[in-house]
């Protein structure tokens, strides 16, 4: 029995700043992002969206495209690092929004939970839902990864922002792509970027040292949270790089194998911050695992780090870039990093490339490079199915990100600041949040959705 995705669907942010006016804002030479990072649009939610949006509006488009029944659905886990809540998850306002939409309690007897560790939060979700499967293969999961990459403006991040959902169907007999059951780890706990609970004394804001009440909060200290990250550009490149190797070692153990591992993929899936970053940090596993030696391993650290720089501007690498990670960078470029769904958009990217130019893949194997800061890299394989073109025909993903609509650096900054309260786009045939309760003190914040059709 085989075991993995049966269907994708996705929801990304119907807006987008062009990388150039960013570049030239910032007095940033625009080549610097579009030709050196890959960078073209970078994707931002409206005033009526947040993670929950969506996600939901991923789900209900999987949900509607593939006839699927609430008692169908034994559990719908969630990739994300973008969380509204410190206790209820996302996937809690999913199942009700769809009994929303589907009628009441016809997602009952479903379990969610979200899953976060930074941008491998899916990953952990599809492989705890792919062994829910693989031992109960009637039933059926879905996994959300749904995350709003945000970064304060004037950082060196700034432009890898993006926003959006996907979501995915497992089950047995999947007409995408079958996973083998080798997944291999690699686990650091590091500081190259997260997101801290930060706090400033409350004197500061109430202007005396009293600790009198303020909005409720009788501690001395008040609590800050900041959906931008802090990182180390540098620092978490080289996370990523050591993890990734790593990771793809033992699983070339895992897989007993005595050849290079890399030239049985067809294609490289693998987490995108940026469109240019798998290429950037694979180089090193492309010289190490090659089938004649490149480097001898009698290097000095500095000789090591200028071949490996050599080697990663060749030809050879350069062919083999275009041949195996090109096609999952191409929808990256046009909407910018999702965290947790920017590896399975680079799968959809992928699929969705080889459709449109009548390349038969079916058979071929994927090889997945995962990666989430914190830090943790995870390295698995898949086997295309015969059937993924017709489970992919409706995906219409380019035509969809073509559709995005530009807007300017003005509003670009009152959206980011949060000072646009309208919407950008008029929503229609989705999810939007309606309203947070700052009333009812057993609601307050509370969050309430409706669907605009």
């Amino acid at each position: 029995m085989k075991t993995g995705i049966d269907a994708i669907s996705f929801d990304i942010a119907k807006i987008h700043l062009p990388i150039k006016t960013l570049a030239i804002a910032r007095n940033i030479d625009p080549e610097k992002l579009e030709k050196g990072l890959g960078l073209i649009k970078m994707t931002l939610p409206d005033a009526h969206q947040d993670t929950v949006v969506f996600g939901a509006n991923a789900l209900t488009k999987l949900i509607i495209e593939n006839n699927l029944k609430g008692a169908e659905i034994a559990r719908i886990y969630v990739g994300t690092e973008s969380a509204i809540d410190s206790s209820k998850p996302i996937g809690s306002f999913l199942v009700s929004l769809m009994e929303e939409k589907f009628g009441e309690n016809t997602f009952s007897e479903c379990d969610v939970v979200d899953f976060t560790f930074a941008c491998i939060g899916g990953v952990d979700a599809l492989q705890n839902c792919i062994d829910f499967v693989r031992l109960n293969p009637e039933k059926k999961a879905i996994v959300v990864t749904t995350d709003i990459a945000k970064y304060d403006l004037n950082s060196t991040g700034e432009y890898t922002q993006g926003a959006g959902a996907l979501a995915i169907l497992v089950s047995s007999n999947p007409r995408i792509i079958a996973f083998e059951n080798n997944w291999a780890t690699s686990t650091k706990g590091v500081f190259d970027f997260f997101k801290p609970y930060r706090t400033l004394p409350k004197s500061e804001i109430t202007g005396n040292e009293n600790n009198d009440p303020w909005f409720e909060n009788l501690e001395t200290e008040i609590e800050i949270h900041k959906d931008q990250p802090v990182f180390d550009g540098q620092y978490s490149n080289q996370c990523y790089m050591d993890r990734t190797r790593d990771a793809y070692f033992t699983f070339k153990k895992l897989k007993n194998s005595q050849k290079s591992v890399y030239n049985t993929w067809s294609s490289i899936i693998m987490h995108l911050p940026y469109a240019f970053q798998g290429r950037r940090m694979l180089s090193e596993i492309y010289i190490l695992d090659a089938e004649n030696p490149i480097l001898s391993g009698t290097e000095d650290a500095a000789e090591y780090q200028n071949k490996l720089k050599e080697i990663s501007k060749s030809e050879a690498y350069r062919n083999f870039v275009s041949e195996k990670l090109e096609a999952a960078e191409l929808a990256s470029s046009l909407v910018g990093n999702l965290y947790t769904g920017s590896i399975f958009m680079g799968f959809a990217s992928t699929l969705a490339h080889f459709y449109d130019s009548k390349k038969e893949i079916s058979g071929s194997t994927f090889g997945f490079l995962a990666y989430g800061s914190g830090s943790k890299s995870k390295v698995f394989e898949g086997s295309i199915q015969s059937d993924w073109k017709s489970a992919i025909n409706n995906l219409n993903l380019f035509e969809t990100l073509d559709q995005s609509f530009e807007i300017d650096f003005d509003t670009y900054e009152k959206l980011h600041k949060k000072e646009q309260t309208q919407s950008v786009q008029v929503p229609k045939n989705e999810w939007i949040l309606d309203r947070i309760e700052k009333e009812i003190p057993n609601l307050m914040g509370a969050r309430y959705y409706k669907w605009i059709d």
